[in-house]
């Protein structure tokens, strides 16, 4: 990137489990989905070995059903 304000960092890779839903901000929404994922992890067998990620892709103009958000919790499996 040509602007200062901007760098790159390499992260490790690392497993998450993920949930997409679509709207505004909401700690309502997020809480549900939230809540949601962890049990699925659960469910799956995994770990959670980390701080939940919100994650939010769209400018401030894109319509509500439009906008995508992530929530991403880092995993670890039952055999790792």
């Amino acid at each position: 990137p040509e602007d200062p304000q901007i760098t790159l960092r390499q992260v490790p890779s690392r497993r998450v489990a993920a949930v997409r839903y679509s709207g505004f901000w909401s700690e309502k929404a997020y809480l549900r989905n939230k809540r949601e994922l962890e049990s699925w992890i659960v469910q799956k067998g995994l770990t959670a070995v980390g701080d939940p990620v919100w994650a939010r892709y769209d400018p401030p103009f894109t319509p509500w059903f439009l906008r995508r958000n992530e929530i991403l919790i880092p995993v670890r499996a039952v055999n790792d």
